[in-house]
């Protein structure tokens, strides 16, 4: 029951993840885990206000409707044991094995390395390499949860009636993803964003999963897609200068409102534009989770090299930034894909493609 522009959706997602985490490494906002910007003022930090409202939360709906489709040739066991080879292995034995790496490079960009004790240097490294690996803990959670959830729906009488959700209700949806962004926050691990994540998964599960609200959508994705265009303008124009990642801007209205109309233009029009294969798209579409998992022990090395051994100008370490991760975490994962132990541990992968 796969679909291929869900599919191709997704591989697209991750590489805009790729390109927005070289921007967040050089924000100049505030926001916590980067290495600092270049000038008071950036204007290229622009992207990431665009960009940030969204991008997770349609990876978190893409996921619910992917799980809709598993479920659908898997029990209940056989998706769990699935879920937890593919989210769990990585997310905490990959930790000990591989993103301690990244927990390295964290504690010594940000200066800190110098007053952790030897003993415990490194559990605190495999600690602080969680990094984007936030997203899967957080699926292999939802999975669970969610297999909970159809035991209490086990005829599906929910899932049918979501099945029927019009234009106008699926417009209003907006409003649960509102008041989902208003609670289970963390207060110090801002990603962790547990309402609306968890609420967009179930979104993706229960209503857009369906056909017929995937053909509702793509009737009104012109005129979703030049509202979301101007909300984006304006709401970085709006928000600009402030933190991005800080309550003030997730929890309000209009943020939602906005991250709404983008998540339905970009479904609508990969339904209309991206419904179709080839050897490249097959090649991401097995890839991307990979990737994804690999990316950012590069993001970290390309961009402290360059911003701290070289005097490059901004623009040429923004382009060399961007265009390395890009090439170099495929090329990371296809090295680490080949090493059996590492396949496993790292990349969830029990056997090689």
């Amino acid at each position: 029951m796969r679909k291929a522009y869900i599919d191709n959706l997704r591989w697209q997602a991750v590489i805009l993840v790729l390109v927005y985490h070289v921007f967040y490494i050089f924000n100049g906002v505030g926001v916590l885990g980067g290495m600092g910007g270049f000038t008071k003022v950036q204007y290229q930090d622009s992207i990431l206000y665009f960009v940030y409202p969204w991008f997770m939360v349609l990876l978190f709906l893409i996921s619910g409707m992917s799980s809709r489709y598993a479920l659908t040739h898997r029990t209940h066991k056989q998706f769990i044991k699935d879920r937890t080879v593919k989210l769990l292995v990585p997310s905490t034995l990959g930790l000990l094995a591989f993103q301690w790496m990244v927990g390295y490079l964290n504690i010594k960009i940000g200066g800190g390395w110098d007053m952790i004790p030897p003993v415990i240097r490194y559990p605190v490294m495999v600690f602080a390499g969680t990094g984007p690996l936030w997203f899967i803990q957080m699926l292999w959670l939802f999975s669970l949860l969610l297999v909970l959830i159809r035991k209490l729906d086990f005829e599906d009488k929910f899932y049918i009636l979501c099945g029927k959700c019009n234009t106008g209700i699926i417009l209003l949806l907006c409003l649960p993803i509102w008041g989902a962004a208003q609670i289970l926050n963390m207060p110090v691990a801002t990603t962790y964003r547990f309402g609306i994540y968890f609420v967009a998964f179930l979104l993706g599960y229960f209503v857009f999963s369906h056909e017929e609200v995937q053909d509702r959508v793509q009737k009104i994705h012109l005129p979703m897609l030049m509202i979301f265009i101007v909300m984006g303008i304006s709401y970085t124009i709006y928000y600009f200068g402030q933190n991005y990642a800080a309550d003030a801007c997730l929890k309000s209205l209009y943020t939602n409102i906005y991250l709404w109309t983008a998540i339905l233009a970009i479904l609508g029009c990969a339904k209309t534009w991206l419904n179709r294969t080839s050897k490249w798209t097959i090649y991401m579409t097995e890839s991307s989770f990979g990737i994804y998992i690999v990316h950012y022990i590069v993001v970290l090395s390309v961009c402290s090299y360059l911003k701290f051994r070289t005097s490059l100008p901004v623009i040429a370490i923004y382009v060399i930034a961007v265009l390395a991760v890009v090439i170099l975490s495929p090329v990371l994962y296809e090295i680490i894909r080949r090493i059996p132990v590492l396949r496993y541990l790292v990349l969830g992968m029990k056997k090689t493609k």
